[in-house]
């Protein structure tokens, strides 16, 4: 057990880099687009964040697979030395063009990571740690988007600006490489029992299972809205409310992700618990979370101050956390061990890709005058849908 918990620990700044990136571009939206002027709109730089998530959707099933077949060690090593290289790169654009060259390459190297890492936790978790493991996992990815937060700080400091920014972050990423190399190890039994399942038959057998096909909706609906919260919420903060950009990247990201912390370890705690007594408890668990989303989603497009806004978004992390903290745990009861990875890896495909969209579709939509609260309303909409979806799952008797 001792273990299982340095491997959580070992990920936690992995896990921290791999959104402290992404959350970074949102939080310097001003400064990058006064820097680089050919982006010029929202559409473009819309379509760039979506660029992002495309690469890294589509690569996402392949990343899990070779984390299946090959081992998740090296998997998970490799994505980040090569994803910190791509971020040193970042700071060094000077065209739109570049960057969504840079942004496909993040893309490419981001995707092998959270199927291998996830999956390497529930290897060693395999009782009723799992949740609580996964949040913990999970609670790293909040930090790194409550440091992001204040990169826009960091963009307007003329001492340093938001190319310092990238520099030195992916200068952190592959230095810790090196370490991380000679300390972790695959578990036990994912050196010895996992079988090799080739990706054909893994993806047949996965788009056979319906309780599969209903977690991958109910991982998708949901975080269409987290991604418009994550890289478009400090510019809507900023224009909606006139505020600073160093001041619109704390109040829309550290809140929320504060709460989404405390959400994730007493849903994880919650789970495990419950877990005990029912099969279902996980999955009641994560409803539990998302119910909260419908109201926050609403209340975040409706907002008539900051103070409000921030309210909502308290609320949404507090779902979030019970939401997010518990998809590879109910993965886990309706999907064999030799293809969690993968089947993380396909959800990451379909959720991610729909959230490419969204940021497509947002930035199109600000750029026409379409109400916040029209758009969120679909969204509060998508959420309410999920919460049916997840109900209707049937996990494995453990």
């Amino acid at each position: 057990m001792r273990t299982a918990w340095l491997v959580v620990v070992l990920l936690v700044p992995v896990a921290l880099l791999n959104y402290l990136d992404r959350q970074m571009l949102a939080a310097m939206k001003f400064s990058v687009m006064a820097d680089i002027t050919d982006i010029r709109t929202d559409a473009n730089w819309g379509l760039m964040l979506g660029q992002f998530k495309w690469v890294y959707a589509f690569l996402s099933p392949v990343g899990g697979f070779v984390a299946d077949r090959f081992g998740r060690r090296f998997t998970i090593c490799g994505s980040l030395f090569v994803w910190s290289a791509v971020t040193l790169w970042t700071g060094n654009v000077y065209s739109f063009r570049e960057l969504m060259w840079a942004r496909s390459l993040m893309g490419i190297s981001e995707a092998f990571y959270i199927p291998a890492a996830l999956a390497l936790i529930s290897d060693y978790h395999t009782g009723s740690t799992r949740s609580r493991a996964v949040g913990l996992h999970q609670t790293a990815i909040y930090l790194g988007v409550i440091a992001g937060g204040f990169s826009g700080y960091v963009a307007d400091e003329p001492a340093l600006g938001w190319r310092f920014a990238f520099v030195a972050c992916g200068i952190a990423g592959m230095v810790y490489a090196v370490p991380l190399v000679l300390l972790l190890r695959d578990a036990p039994r994912a050196d010895t029992g996992l079988e090799a399942v080739p990706l054909g038959e893994a993806a047949s057998e996965l788009a056979l299972n319906r309780s599969f096909v209903l977690l991958v909706l109910y991982f998708t609906l949901p975080a269409m809205a987290a991604w418009i919260v994550r890289d478009w919420m400090p510019a809507i903060l900023k224009e909606q409310f006139g505020i600073g950009q160093g001041k619109a990247g704390v109040a829309a990201a550290v809140y929320w992700q504060v709460a989404a912390i405390f959400g994730a370890a007493l849903s994880g705690w919650l789970a495990d618990r419950w877990s005990r007594h029912s099969d279902y408890g996980r999955i009641y668990t994560s409803a539990l979370g998302t119910c909260l989303l419908v109201p926050a989603i609403l209340g975040v497009g409706n907002a008539d101050s900051l103070t409000v806004a921030v309210l909502f978004l308290v609320l949404f992390g507090l779902g979030w956390g019970a939401f997010d903290c518990n998809n590879m745990p109910i993965l886990c009861q309706i999907v064999r061990p030799e293809l969690r990875a993968t089947g993380y890896g396909l959800m990451n495909l379909v959720s991610i890709s729909c959230g490419g969209v969204a940021d497509w579709a947002f930035g199109a939509q600000r750029d026409v005058g379409v109400p916040l609260s029209a758009i969120f309303g679909v969204y509060a909409a998508l959420a309410a849908v999920s919460v049916v979806l997840v109900l209707c799952i049937r996990p494995t008797r453990t």
